[in-house]
Order: C-alpha cells, then sequence, then structure tokens
C-alpha cells in the first residue's frame, strides 16, 4: 500500500473568504489608542495611513470577509499550498507522533507573506494610491510587497533593518529585481533615521526604527500609503487562508491535529495556520494544543509585559496592547530576522491572556540543528524563522516516544531558506553562536512604556 506524502487541494478549493477570529471571541481585543491623545481609535484617524478598505477589515467583527476575484486569481500563482506530512522525519525520530506540515514556500516570494501583500497592494491601488512604503526585517515581507506592488503598478519603498541588510543581500536583491528601493535601516533620508544614526553610527537597526521611517515617509507623502507584514488584524485575516487549507486537507489525511505550532515574530504565519482552529474550537469544536515558538533572544512573550505600546520606536504609530520589550528596545542581530520585533500582534497576544497559546522560545543554535535535520529528511531547507517552529515540533515528537503517546502535530513551514545560505554556513562550521538581549537595555525599555490603560 503506497503511503500518502502530500495532500492537495485544487485551484477551486482556494478559500472564498478570510476568517476573522475577532468574530468568535469570548472577549474582544482592547482597541488601538492615539498616539497623541491615547484616545481610542476612531477609522478617520487611520486614513492616513491606510486604504479605507484595510481600515475597514482592521476594525471589522465579521466573521467571514469576501476575498476579491482579482485576490484570488493571483492566490492561483501558489495556492492552494501544499500539506505533507513528515514520513521520513518521523522515522529520523523515532517517533510515534504523526508529524504534518504545511508548506508556504512556493510562494513566488518564497514565503506565506504574499497572502497579505496582494490584498494590500490591490485594495490601495483600488483607492487611488500610487505608492507604498514599508518596513522588513529578513526581507520576506518586504520581497513580497514588492511583488505585489509591480503586479498593481504601485512603487514600493522599502526600509530594510541593517543587519538583515547586510546579512542577506540576495533578498535585497530579490527586492530590487521586483522594482522595489531598498535602504538600510536607519538611515539618512528620514528624520527619525537621521536622529538614531547621529547617536549611534553603526546602529544594527530594529523593526521598531525602520517601522517609524516608512510611516514618516507615508505622513510626508500624500499619494503614499502604509503596508505592513505582520502585527495589525487585517494582516493576520489575510492569513487565514492558510489554516483553512489546512483544515480541508487534514480531513484528507483522514487526521486532527492535537498540537499546532507556529514561529513568532509579529504574529501573521501562527495566526494563519492556528486561528481558523482556535475559531471551530471556540464555536463548540475540540480543543487543541497551540504554540507559538520565538527567539530566546527576542522573548516578547515569554518575557515581556502585556501593556499598550507603541509599534515603533519615535512613537508616531497608534498604541496598541500586546505583549512587548518596549517600542525602543533593539534586539540582537540573530538570523531570523522576522522574529526581531519588540512586540507582538494584539490578538496573540489576547490570547496567551485567555490562556489559549502556549509561547515558548528557543535559542538560536538549537533552532538550526532542527532545520538542517528537517532538511536532510524531508528535502526543503527551512527558513531560520521558521526553523523555530521545527525545533519545537522535534520536541513534541520526542516527547510522544518517552510517553509513547501518539499526537497529531501540525506546524506551519513559513518559508524556505534559500537566501539565507551565509546562516547555514555559519551553523556548519561552528561560527554561530547563541545571542542574548542585553536585560538593562530590556529594563530600560520597559521602563519607558506610555501609561495608557
Amino acid at each position: 500500500m503506497t503511503t500518502v506524502t502530500r495532500f492537495l487541494l485544487d485551484e477551486s478549493r482556494i478559500p472564498t473568504t478570510w476568517y476573522n477570529l475577532a468574530a468568535d471571541l469570548p472577549t474582544p481585543v482592547p482597541p488601538l489608542l492615539h498616539p497623541k491623545t491615547y484616545a481610542p481609535i476612531q477609522p478617520s484617524d487611520l486614513e492616513h495611513l491606510f486604504a479605507p478598505e484595510i481600515i475597514r477589515q482592521e476594525m471589522s467583527l465579521e466573521r467571514h470577509i469576501p476575498i476579491p476575484d482579482a485576490v484570488r486569481d493571483v492566490y492561483r500563482l501558489w495556492r492552494p499550498s501544499p500539506l505533507m506530512r513528515a514520513h521520513r522525519l518521523e522515522q529520523a525520530l523515532g517517533t510515534t507522533a504523526r508529524i504534518y506540515y504545511k508548506y508556504e514556500g512556493a510562494s513566488p516570494s518564497g514565503s506565506h507573506k504574499p497572502n497579505s501583500a496582494i490584498p494590500q497592494a490591490w485594495y490601495n491601488k483600488q483607492a487611488g494610491i500610487r505608492k507604498l512604503a514599508t518596513e522588513t526585517g529578513a526581507g520576506q515581507w518586504g520581497a513580497s510587497l514588492a511583488f505585489a506592488g509591480q503586479l498593481f503598478g504601485l512603487e514600493v519603498m522599502i526600509y530594510q533593518v541593517r543587519v538583515s541588510y547586510d546579512q542577506k543581500p540576495y533578498r535585497r536583491a530579490l527586492m530590487e529585481t521586483y522594482g522595489a528601493t531598498c535602504v538600510a535601516s536607519p538611515s539618512s533620508g528620514t528624520e527619525i533615521g537621521r536622529s538614531v544614526l547621529s547617536r549611534t553610527p553603526d546602529h544594527p537597526g530594529s523593526l521598531g526604527i525602520a517601522i517609524s521611517e516608512a510611516v514618516e515617509t507615508v505622513l510626508a507623502s500624500p499619494d503614499t500609503r502604509y503596508a505592513l507584514g505582520s502585527v495589525m488584524n487585517h494582516v493576520l485575516l489575510h492569513q487565514t487562508v492558510i489554516g483553512q487549507e489546512a483544515l480541508q486537507q487534514m480531513e484528507m489525511a483522514g487526521d486532527d491535529p492535537d498540537i499546532i505550532i507556529g514561529c513568532a515574530g509579529g504574529g501573521s504565519n501562527f495566526a494563519g495556520i492556528a486561528f481558523p482552529f482556535i475559531g471551530q474550537q471556540m464555536r463548540g469544536g475540540r480543543s487543541r494544543r497551540y504554540i507559538a515558538v520565538e527567539p530566546a533572544a527576542c522573548p516578547t512573550l515569554t518575557q515581556g509585559r502585556y501593556a499598550y505600546d507603541f509599534g515603533d520606536t519615535a512613537g508616531i504609530t497608534p498604541l496598541a496592547k500586546m505583549h512587548t520589550l518596549g517600542s525602543s528596545f533593539t534586539p540582537p542581530g540573530l538570523h531570523a530576522g522576522g522574529l526581531r520585533y519588540h512586540g507582538m500582534a494584539p490578538m496573540v497576544s489576547h490570547l496567551v491572556e485567555l490562556g489559549l497559546i502556549q509561547p515558548q522560545a528557543v535559542q538560536q543554535i538549537p533552532c538550526f540543528s532542527a532545520g538542517q535535520l528537517f532538511a536532510r529528511c524531508e528535502g526543503i531547507l527551512p527558513a531560520p524563522e521558521s526553523n523555530h517552529a521545527i525545533a519545537a515540533a522535534i520536541q513534541e515528537a520526542l516527547r510522544c516516544k518517552r510517553d509513547g503517546t501518539r499526537d497529531v502535530i501540525l506546524f506551519n513551514l513559513s518559508g524556505h531558506g534559500h537566501f539565507d545560505m551565509t546562516a547555514y554556513q555559519s551553523y556548519m562550521t561552528d561560527k554561530l553562536v547563541d545571542l542574548s538581549h542585553d536585560e538593562h537595555a530590556l529594563n530600560e525599555a520597559l521602563s519607558a512604556l506610555p501609561v495608557a490603560g
């Protein structure tokens, strides 16, 4: 009997709606606050940042939001993405668990990020916007928005965190191939960038600083709007195509996950895989374990404070109630650049507070060890971010081996690591080191949190 490895859906089964977890939460997520008045944000307060439909989705409580046909047409370039059974990894571990992964690395930019980049670009085009500005860490989001902008005729300006700009030149080259302008952040082209560089000329950058530069650019340009790849509700909403497809594919496999795992930096790919299952649970379905895995060097969920904080370093974005390390905190230069953000998505943070999600922190050497084992077994080289989910999945599989249990594990393989070979070379030549955050700097950043509810 042939053992099935891949579970594939045809194009007709691409979801027709995005799933909005806000409709099923037992208590609502605390509202965004205005950065100057600290009053709850009104839709009109966001008009200078986002297209009208993006604002509507950000504040929506509708359970299902239709996906425009034009967006689904682009999704067909890579969606539905495959669900894979990791038979060879199971054999290598000698586990009694069954391991599945949803592979998002077959998208044009190599990660899950186009799931939101495509609709964001389309909604802005429909609103008559000509340019988009954004930030990026490892470059997965920047490459995705650059691709989306090219499809819909939008100029794209990308501020890439300096340490990733230097570590990952080929992701930068991909953004530029798609037609975007990419600069290292902090840059000399913005007031916030010049301010940072005047104090620290060799500053490695942070996503908080890059966000400030992107937003400053938007505020100075009436024909430009902001697009972001994680954290806010509308981004998490767009990513739920992942979990909706996975629900169908797990049925095809005749299995049902006991444990769902995703890496977590801002929360987008974790939400994408987990939220449709969590929503099903909230509507009376079975309970599961949900594990959000973050870097030990940027431990937002495991060591951050649940408080209102700015999404950027300069304090010009709305405040969100989230797990945060402080908007002035600069994480060390770990290779999982997409996970180097000081805050976590408000909705993911809210679920942690409700006890529905288990956060976990992992150092980067065990993550690369897990990624290498996965590549040798399954043939796919994972992105450093995705390695965090793989490390946790392997831990759970080994626990099942010890206990003799047969849990079904599902994790999101959020992207490939083809542009991260220098990191793998460092790991294989014993040059990669585990990094720790500066405890004094963390305490200083937390002490500066705004007092807002």
